[in-house]
């Protein structure tokens, strides 16, 4: 999830991201210009990352996003209308929820997968006890994950992990875009691991 001033910076920062292994790059509506600056970043990265649109909390937002090109969404809230927006453009969608109700609603209406947020006030062990009675529902936590601990989101049942600030850091202050890329390579090796070690448990 990339959250800056204006899209005008994404573009080596993503570079530096993609760099690290990351493939799948959330650009927040937060964000000025995203919009605008959607297809030329699209364009510099080709079938190397697929670039979505984030924070998205209205249909319109929704329309437009699809209009410009994002490859799939991601709302921080069940919204059944944006949801349904997404499933007829067969555009991946991953709206945003925390209690079962929300979550179950997002899933059942064709999410690509839900999103637990915020996910740092539950912690990993939630994704058991959610999979208890939802065992093939999909689900991404965003919200206070540290790269420190994605590795047990994903042993918990994580498809994948959301991370924000604790991986772009200072890179859009001025910050060192050589140790983005690490860090980056760094959380990509850590999931890769636990998602591997989950595989040979469930053998």
């Amino acid at each position: 999830m990339l959250r800056t001033t204006h899209a005008r910076e994404y573009l080596p920062v993503i570079e530096s991201l993609v760099a690290g292994g990351v493939r799948f790059i959330e650009l927040t509506l937060t964000t000025g210009g995203v919009f605008d600056h959607l297809a030329e970043i699209r364009a510099a990265f080709g079938n190397t990352a697929e670039i979505g649109i984030g924070t998205v909390t209205t249909t319109e937002q929704a329309e437009r996003a699809l209009d410009v090109g994002a490859q799939f969404l991601v709302t921080p809230t069940t919204n059944l209308d944006i949801v349904h927006t997404a499933v007829a453009h067969g555009i991946p969608i991953v709206p945003g929820g925390l209690t079962p109700t929300e979550l179950h609603a997002g899933w059942s209406a064709g999410a690509a997968a839900v999103k637990v947020f915020p996910a740092s006030t539950v912690g990993p062990d939630y994704i058991g006890q959610l999979h208890g009675p939802f065992p093939q529902m999909q689900l991404i936590p965003s919200g206070g994950v540290t790269i420190g601990d994605a590795p047990r989101w994903i042993s918990a049942g994580a498809l994948a992990v959301s991370l924000g600030g604790p991986l772009v850091g200072d890179a859009f202050d001025g910050g060192s875009l050589a140790q983005l890329t690490e860090r980056a390579r760094r959380v990509t090796e850590l999931v890769a691991a636990a998602t591997e070690d989950r595989k040979g448990t469930n053998r």
